[in-house]
């Protein structure tokens, strides 16, 4: 259950920064912590959020590089639904002049997410055929983006109702997520030619499917696992039959097949902000060279935060959802 509280404002410690919120991003990661299937979540009760832009309230010892007033937006790993957070300075980033804060706080952990899946682990290059689940949603309009950039090839699954926004977006085949057996429809549309990276948000029985849509020397990364939770609530039922559909990728079945198998989890990475602050230079460089704009659904107030939790479990948005203190 999600409550609004009142709390003392924060103190910034040592190496960290006081950031008065203006916008925050909304996560899956999110509702799976408040279903209590996220390993990496706190104690309840916590606050969630991944992501915030805002502006530097105070700076603390130890930080060089920010000062108050001015505008960033921040990977804040867990605490970013507030108005006021504290953040390690390695964490922020500066805005541009003319980046605004909603657009800020739709960055960082679906652009960095899809970045390290794709053109990291993924070693996109242009000309690839890429398959992206999900593709209306944050992580796969962000994923979208970066094929157009780097002329790679996108197909994907989505709702029927998105698909002629994912054409405008470059999408050349958007198959239907709800009523259609994709990897049938793959089949039929490109026989047996595979994909060169797969983008696979959704785990448990999709896991084994994907894998059989690579092609030659295709990689297979793993992103997420949005499957584990088709409703509201948590059924260990459902994830026990999810575990037990997990393929067992061995490296002589790997060499037999030319295939690579990958995972991605952004917020492992806290370890290394320097590798994460050159990924964020080059999509903030894509961004001011106006080569893509975050597609953003739906700004709820803070306050109703639950009402956006639910039109995200509802599968209802096509691109990011933010809250707004």
């Amino acid at each position: 259950m999600l409550q609004l509280r009142e709390a003392p404002d924060p103190l910034p410690r040592s190496g960290e920064v006081r950031l008065r919120v203006e916008a925050i991003g909304v996560n899956f990661a999110d509702l799976l912590g408040r279903a209590g299937m996220y390993a990496d979540a706190p104690p309840i009760p916590y606050v969630p959020g991944y992501e915030v832009a805002g502006i530097v309230e105070r700076v603390a010892q130890g930080v060089t590089n920010l000062r108050e007033g001015e505008k960033v937006f921040a990977l804040t790993r867990f605490g970013g639904y507030s108005d006021v957070v504290c953040v390690p300075y390695k964490q922020v980033f500066p805005r541009l002049e003319w980046m605004s804060a909603t657009d800020a706080a739709a960055l960082p952990v679906n652009y960095l997410t899809a970045y390290l899946a794709l053109v990291l682990m993924g070693a996109l290059r242009p000309g690839n055929r890429v398959f992206i689940h999900s593709a209306a949603g944050g992580v796969g309009l962000a994923a979208l983006d970066i094929c157009r950039i780097v002329g790679a090839e996108a197909y994907g699954t989505a709702a029927p109702a998105k698909h002629d926004l994912l054409r405008q977006k470059g999408l050349l085949h958007p198959i239907d997520s709800h009523d259609t057996d994709y990897e049938l429809a793959v089949r039929e549309l490109m026989g047996d030619a595979g994909f060169h990276v797969v983008l696979d948000l959704l785990g448990g029985a999709h896991w084994q499917k994907n894998y059989r849509l690579l092609a030659p020397t295709g990689r297979l990364v793993h992103v997420g696992v949005s499957s584990l939770l088709p409703g509201k609530r948590r059924s260990l039922l459902h994830v026990a039959r999810a575990l037990l559909s997990t393929p067992f990728y061995t490296p002589l079945r790997l060499m037999r097949a030319n295939k690579g198998v990958a995972g991605v989890n952004l917020g492992h990475l806290w370890e290394q902000p320097e590798m994460v602050r050159e990924w964020m230079a080059q999509i903030v460089q894509w961004y001011d060279e106006a080569l893509f704009r975050p597609t953003i659904d739906q700004t709820f107030p803070l306050a109703q935060a639950a009402d956006a939790h639910h039109y995200l479990h509802a599968r209802r948005n096509v691109g990011k959802l933010l809250l707004t203190p």
